[in-house]
């Protein structure tokens, strides 16, 4: 992997999705954070829907997550509006 120009390793959400019920999958998701940390590659989980799941990540010091517990999937537009008013509905002339 250091031979790779790679800054950022992606858990899938495969491995994400049963991390709090499968102790596999938590090793496996584990491992692959404690890879990333010692290549010093930023780590990101995928497929984030539970508050268990992010407990679990953060006390594994995962990097970032994303996932729908965050937000669904949002248009441009959408995303232009969650940005400047962290309501991802908040209509386009209410913006500033």
């Amino acid at each position: 992997m250091q031979r790779f120009p790679i800054s950022t390793l992606k858990i899938d959400r495969s491995f994400v999705r049963d991390i709090a019920t499968d102790t596999d999958d938590a090793t496996i998701v584990s491992a692959v954070i404690g890879m990333g940390r010692n290549l010093k590659q930023r780590v990101i989980a995928e497929g984030v829907e539970t508050s268990e799941q992010l407990a679990f990540l953060r006390t594994q010091q995962c990097d970032a997550g994303q996932g729908f517990l965050f937000s669904r999937p949002l248009t441009p537009e959408d995303f232009e509006r969650f940005l400047v008013t962290g309501n991802e509905t908040a209509p386009l002339n209410s913006l500033p």
